[in-house]
């Protein structure tokens, strides 16, 4: 079942319950009871959290049970909020260098050494935005929550354009720089995040060319920014890179050039490739043979399965 919602990944959103929907406050039964106040779930995720392979958890959750499964080095430091007061960091989080690097190195540890950062929070946010606007027109139910994502993003995207700003800058910092300019983008945030996603792009493919991840979000930025012939050999690269999504991205991609056969071969290839997908290519196929409408992600949000 594709754009399955990976109810189990929103697990890991705890981090980001406070930039969903507002608030809901909870009656005191007496008058001189607290007022407490709940974060609302968060929805379901239209688009698969993980586009390598939509039966696997989202790689942010793979890294969160790599760091729970790691031994610990416990750090005492002072508690940057009160400095009589120390703090016991006893839990490994995510860590990745922010310059001098040009492939993935991720690490877990409880504390963030020189030229590095936490990054836990930051992908967390990703992860759950992505979920939603990975893909345009971004798919919510809640107006309170895509303002809170929104707002969210802004802030994660500046803290990594201010990473991103130097010449050495990581491939890990500006993978994640890239998706968010995207996710802006998608989310109508303004022109200056389709200006930095190429900008980003440009770099990351300079740095590593062969990253699947990166040829992905390339290829479908490409096509979904009106440049789909361009965007043909990145969405190629990710295919062959074993990347599941690609082959929706292809077929939207040859839609977009107003190519319909071969969307429908590009579709066939992906039943033949991944059987369990079957209904929801066919359902793809279907409306492209019926009424020749032109983006995937429209009749994914619009027909039923």
């Amino acid at each position: 079942m594709t754009i399955k919602p990976l109810v189990c990944a929103i697990i890991t959103g705890s981090l980001l319950a406070g930039c969903g929907s507002a608030p809901v406050k909870k009656q005191s039964t007496k008058a001189t009871d607290p007022i407490v106040y709940t974060e609302p779930d968060l929805s379901a995720p239209f688009y698969a959290l993980n586009p390598f392979n939509y039966d696997q958890p989202p790689v942010f959750e793979l890294h969160l049970r790599k760091a729970a499964l790691q031994p610990v080095t416990k750090l005492e430091v002072t508690d940057p909020s009160n400095p009589n007061k120390k703090l016991v960091l006893d839990t490994n989080k995510l860590i990745v260098p922010t310059v001098n690097n040009n492939g993935r190195a991720m690490k877990y540890a409880p504390l963030a050494g020189q030229n590095e950062i936490d990054i836990t929070e930051i992908d967390d946010v990703l992860q759950n935005i992505e979920g939603k606007a990975r893909h345009y027109p971004p798919k919510f139910t809640n107006r309170l929550e895509r303002q809170g994502f929104e707002s969210k993003l802004k802030e994660v995207s500046a803290k990594l354009d201010t990473l991103a700003a130097n010449n050495n800058a990581s491939f890990d910092i500006l993978v994640r720089a890239f998706k968010a300019s995207v996710l802006g983008r998608n989310l109508d945030l303004g022109s200056a995040y389709s200006a930095k996603s190429l900008k980003y792009a440009q770099r990351i493919i300079k740095i590593n060319q062969d990253d699947a991840e990166a040829n992905f979000w390339f290829g479908f930025s490409l096509s979904e920014g009106g440049a789909q012939k361009e965007a043909i050999p990145y969405i190629d690269k990710a295919m062959k890179a074993g990347v599941q999504e690609a082959y929706l991205v292809s077929a939207n991609n040859f839609l977009s050039l107003e190519q319909n056969k071969n969307a429908i071969q590009t579709l066939k290839n992906y039943k033949v490739k991944y059987p369990d997908e079957a209904e929801v290519a066919d359902r793809l196929i279907a409306e492209i043979e019926k009424s020749n409408r032109y983006n995937v992600w429209q009749i994914l949000t619009t027909t039923k399965k």
